[in-house]
C-alpha cells in the first residue's frame, strides 16, 4: 500500500504532462444530401451532427438526422458514428456506420455503413458517400457547414 501512493503520483504527473495544453470544443456540422439507394430509390437527408478532434487532424463524431425516400415517400432517421481525418490541406475522408430506422417500410432498423471523400473548407464542405443501406448499396453528394 506504501508503494502504491507514489506510484499513482508518477502516473498522474505523466498523465498531465501528456495532456493537451488547449482544448478544442466540440463542433456542429449541418449537412445536406443526395443519395440514390440502387434498385430502391432516391433519398434526400437533412443531418446533424457532433464532433470533437481527437489528436491531429482525426476527430470522432455522431450524426443524426432525417431523410426522405421518394419512393412511397416513406420517412427515415439515420444513426451514425463517425471517424473522420483531413488528410491534406482541403481534403477528407471519413467512416461511418449505424442503424437508420424507416417508417412505412416492412422492417424499421436497416443496417448503414458508408465511406466517404470530398473537399474540405473552414467551414464548408462537399463530398461523395458510397456505402450500404440494407438491402442495397447507395451513393451519394455530400453538402455540409461545420460551426
Amino acid at each position: 500500500m506504501k508503494l502504491l501512493r507514489p506510484c499513482l503520483g508518477g502516473l498522474l504527473a505523466v498523465g498531465l504532462f501528456f495532456a493537451p495544453m488547449t482544448s478544442e470544443a466540440a463542433a456542429v456540422r449541418v449537412g445536406l444530401g443526395a443519395d440514390y439507394w440502387i434498385d430502391e430509390s432516391a433519398a434526400f437527408s437533412f443531418t446533424l451532427g457532433v464532433e470533437g478532434r481527437i489528436t491531429g487532424p482525426l476527430s470522432v463524431g455522431a450524426r443524426f438526422g432525417a431523410t426522405l425516400i421518394t419512393d412511397g415517400n416513406d420517412v427515415g432517421i439515420p444513426l451514425d458514428l463517425y471517424l473522420r481525418a483531413n488528410v491534406a490541406r482541403s481534403v477528407y475522408i471519413e467512416g461511418m456506420a449505424g442503424p437508420w430506422i424507416v417508417f412505412g417500410r416492412n422492417d424499421e432498423f436497416r443496417a448503414h455503413a458508408a465511406f466517404g471523400f470530398g473537399l474540405q473548407g473552414k467551414a464548408a464542405s462537399i463530398g461523395i458517400e458510397v456505402g450500404y443501406l440494407e438491402p442495397n448499396p447507395v451513393i451519394g453528394l455530400r453538402l455540409g457547414y461545420k460551426f
